[in-house]
């Protein structure tokens, strides 16, 4: 009997026709009501592959299917998945981190130039005429600035390198000390944001980074601190983040991700000294592309039974120390 697989929100061509090909493919965007759908299907499915699908896939959801083996997802970020209880209960999780960590590294450097250099603001000095009257204000420099990173990955690596190549300083913070590893080290976000001007963050979401960017971390950065956000909302205390933007007390913000997207908090948008964009760091043909194929790559390979290809630490391969469904 052909392996069960769900594709809950539809992928790329491709990815439709190799798993059509290898296994039960059921396509959940198809069903007109995808509730009565998921009730139908829950009971035979052994591997979800998710791209897209806003749905959390909690423990709860999880319990719905008891042969589910496998969650196979198309980014980098897995906080939507309960890994833990994943991992516990013989569900393996993969993702596809390496799909998109140097367009993602392109665009936290991006949203880094646009907070220092005031890009956006100097545009809408031009389009708006204001230039005939006189010349933009002086912005602030790249030169002599210490950007820390918190969570030293392979985007946060990706990160570093451009940023080097800019003539900026780094440093790092997580939760060990890396070999191999050049940069200055610090334990902690709060003591490496004394020594820096910029944080930028490329860690995981979830509760283990929840406001990691605590106020006195931010506050640390000084009044041309720059803080770049590139991971997830929550690793960020966003209240302190904009009062300290409101205040003057940091020079500026990069920021791609936000608490509670897409229905921001709207203060956001009265602040002249952030550089926005909608979650859309990933946001590009090719880095999508690869995400879809490195998801499919994981379904194929399990369905040929040679395991996943790139489980996340959580859901270590192979299964060791199982509690059993639950």
């Amino acid at each position: 009997m052909p392996v069960q697989v769900l594709m809950p929100a539809r992928m790329q061509q491709f990815a439709i026709d190799e798993l059509d090909a290898a296994c039960h493919l059921h396509k959940l965007w198809e069903e007109p009501d995808q509730e009565t759908a998921l009730e139908r299907l829950a009971p035979d499915i052994e591997v979800m592959i998710v791209s897209g699908w806003a749905r959390k896939i909690d423990a709860a959801l999880m319990k719905r299917f008891p042969k589910l083996r496998m969650i196979t997802i198309t980014g980098a970020g897995y906080d939507k998945i309960d890994a833990v209880y994943a991992g516990e209960n013989g569900i393996v999780v993969t993702n596809a981190a390496q799909a998109l960590s140097e367009d993602v590294a392109d665009m936290a450097m991006a949203l880094f130039l646009n907070a220092v250099r005031q890009i956006p603001q100097a545009e809408r000095f031009m389009r708006d005429g204001k230039w005939i009257a006189g010349n933009y204000p002086l912005a602030s420099s790249l030169r002599d600035r210490t950007m820390g990173i918190v969570g030293l990955g392979r985007i946060g690596k990706a990160i570093a390198r451009r940023a080097e190549a800019f003539g900026v300083r780094v440093v790092y913070a997580g939760r060990t000390r890396q070999d191999g590893v050049a940069y200055p080290y610090f334990a902690s976000v709060e003591d490496m944001a004394k020594k820096c001007d910029t944080l930028v963050m490329a860690l995981p979401g979830g509760p283990e980074t929840d406001r990691l960017a605590s106020r006195t971390a931010l506050e640390s950065l000084g009044p041309q601190g720059v803080f770049v956000n590139i991971s997830r909302g929550s690793v960020v205390d966003e209240t302190a983040l904009l009062d300290l933007l409101r205040t003057k007390k940091l020079l500026a913000a990069g920021l791609d991700v936000f608490m509670n997207e897409p229905k921001i908090d709207p203060a956001f948008y009265e602040l002249d000294n952030v550089a926005l964009s909608p979650h859309w760091a990933a946001g590009t043909h090719a880095a999508r592309g690869m995400g879809q194929r490195i998801a499919c790559n994981n379904v194929l390979s399990w369905i040929a039974g040679k395991g996943p290809l790139d489980p996340v630490p959580e859901t270590p391969w192979p299964q060791t120390g199982l509690r059993g469904r639950a």
